[in-house]
C-alpha cells in the first residue's frame, strides 16, 4: 500500500467528447471539501475545457476522465514528473481506468488514505535516426502512408531478422500485446513479462513470424518508405518523423497508475471484454452442462 498523502493541486486530462459533467462535478465538490486546487493539463490537439490550465509538475495527482486513450495520455504527461495517474472511466471499465465515474469520490478518498497500490507500466523508447527516444507504453507502429507498401528490416542486437514488404510493423509492450498486436496476429503477453514483441503488419509473402525481443536486447528497425512514405505512431498518436532507422530502448519503470484492492486482472478484463473467448465448442460444452443442472433441479 502507498503512504498518505495530501492533494494540494489535482491535474485532469479529459476525453474530448464523451460524456464527463457526473466524474466533474464529484471531482470539483471533493476537490472543495479538501481546500484543493483543480487544473487541466494541456493535451496536443485538445480542444475541450473543463478548468483553467495547469502544470503537471505542480500537480500531486493527474486524474484521467475517460477511457484508455485518455489515461494514456495522461501517463505520458505524469511520467516526467513521476506522478501516479487515476484513470476513471466514463464509459466502459478498460485496461488502464482504475475505477468508473460513480465512483470518483470514493477513489479520491481511497487515494489520500494510501489504500492504493503503484501499477508500474514498462514502455519502450524508440530514436529516429539517433534523435532523443520518444516513448510508448502500447505500441509503436510504422505503417504506410500510401497505396505502396513499405519495406522494413528487423534486426535484433545487430543481426538481421528478417526483412519483408508489406503495410508495416508493430513494436509493442506486454500491455500493448493486447492492442494492435494481437489484431495483427501477434501473441499476447503476460503481464510482468519484460519484453517487445515485433509483429509484421500484412507481410507480402516470404516467412515473417511475429517475434518475441527480452528487454536487455536492441530491435533495429530499418525502413524504406516507398513514393508514399510512411508514418509513425506512437500510442495512437502520429509523429512528424520520417526516419530511415529505429532502435530500440526498455523503459522499465516509464509510469505509475492507481490501483485499488479487488481491481480485476488483465486476463479478466479481456474475457470481460470479449478480447478473449473460449472457442464454441467449450461454450456449447458448458450451455449443456448447465441446462442438465436446470433439469435436475426442476425435477
Amino acid at each position: 500500500m502507498a503512504a498518505a498523502a495530501r492533494i494540494d493541486r489535482l491535474g485532469v486530462v479529459v476525453h474530448p467528447d464523451r460524456p464527463l459533467e457526473r466524474a466533474l462535478e464529484t471531482l470539483r465538490a471533493w476537490s472543495t471539501a479538501h481546500g484543493a486546487e483543480v487544473v487541466q493539463i494541456h493535451i496536443r490537439g485538445q480542444e475541450r475545457v473543463v478548468a483553467p490550465t495547469g502544470d503537471a509538475a505542480a500537480c500531486d495527482l493527474i486524474v484521467a476522465l475517460g477511457g484508455d486513450g485518455t489515461t494514456l495520455a495522461a501517463l505520458h504527461a505524469a511520467a516526467p514528473h513521476r506522478l501516479p495517474v487515476l484513470g476513471i472511466a466514463c464509459g466502459s471499465l478498460g485496461a488502464l481506468t482504475a475505477t468508473s465515474a460513480d465512483a470518483t469520490e470514493e477513489a479520491l478518498t481511497r487515494f489520500v488514505s494510501g489504500a492504493w497500490h503503484r501499477r508500474v507500466l514498462p514502455g519502450v523508447g524508440v530514436s529516429a535516426d539517433g534523435s532523443e527516444p520518444h516513448v510508448a507504453i502500447n505500441d509503436l507502429v510504422v505503417v504506410r502512408k500510401g497505396a505502396n507498401q513499405v519495406v522494413v528490416g528487423v534486426h535484433v542486437d545487430g543481426e538481421l531478422y528478417v526483412r519483408f514488404a508489406g503495410d508495416g510493423v508493430v513494436l509493442s509492450t506486454p500491455l500493448g500485446s493486447s492492442a494492435y498486436t494481437m489484431a495483427a496476429g501477434g501473441p499476447l503477453l503476460a503481464a510482468g513479462t519484460e519484453a517487445i514483441v515485433v509483429t509484421p503488419v500484412a507481410a507480402h509473402g516470404g516467412s515473417t513470424p511475429p517475434l518475441v525481443v527480452g528487454a536487455g536486447s536492441t530491435v533495429t528497425i530499418e525502413i524504406e518508405g516507398g513514393f508514399g512514405g510512411a508514418r509513425i505512431e506512437f500510442d495512437g498518436q502520429i509523429k512528424e518523423l520520417e526516419p530511415h532507422v529505429l532502435t530500440t530502448s526498455w523503459c522499465a519503470d516509464y509510469a505509475t497508475l492507481v490501483r485499488f484492492d479487488g481491481a480485476e486482472s488483465a486476463f479478466a478484463g479481456l474475457r470481460r471484454r470479449r478480447i478473449l473467448m473460449d472457442s464454441p465448442r467449450v461454450l456449447a460444452r458448458d450451455e449443456r452442462a448447465a441446462a442438465g443442472a436446470r433439469a435436475d433441479v426442476t425435477a
